[in-house]
């Protein structure tokens, strides 16, 4: 085989094993193939968002609906504030609630969506008020030690 035709092999080697990485960063990073160009904006109130992330899923009886576009603290009243962008083909009624919810037992964490049964449909710019904070693991362990600790001794 002569140099070139070597030369030309290892650079189509590279160069795959580039686009490999780079696919493998956007799949860790969350930043999939979703298109969130026509969609519309609601925002959810939490008292704890755990590991949330700006780019996390939004789920709906598993199915990708959208995509967390913003998260901050609302000084009046001290919660999370999450900005959703919801894709435009699905709609959900105005009852809908949200949960934030861990794929696995120490997976990323994405909001589930449960559909309710008013049959008027959010709009951008509305609220989802029945919400659900995120399971924080210390919380559980801290409150099974309690417990464990205030049994009378045997």
């Amino acid at each position: 085989m002569e140099r070139t035709t070597l030369d030309l092999w290892v650079g189509i080697f590279v160069v795959g094993g580039v686009a490999a990485l780079v696919m493998l960063a956007m799949k860790v990073g969350n930043l999939g193939t979703y298109n969130v160009s026509d969609s519309y904006q609601v925002q959810a109130y939490f008292s704890n968002i755990g590991g949330l992330k700006p780019k996390a899923s939004i789920k709906s009886s598993g199915v990708l609906v959208g995509r967390v576009t913003d998260i901050s603290l609302d000084m009046e009243r001290y919660e999370a504030k999450v900005t959703m962008s919801l894709d435009k083909r699905y709609k959900f009624s105005k009852d809908t609630s949200a949960k934030i919810l861990t794929s696995g037992l120490l997976g990323e964490q994405y909001i589930g969506l449960e559909v309710g049964g008013d049959t008027e449909t959010l709009k951008n710019g509305d609220e989802l008020k029945m919400t659900q904070s995120a399971v924080v693991l210390e919380d559980l362990i801290g409150k099974f030690l309690y417990s464990k600790a205030e049994e009378p001794a045997k």
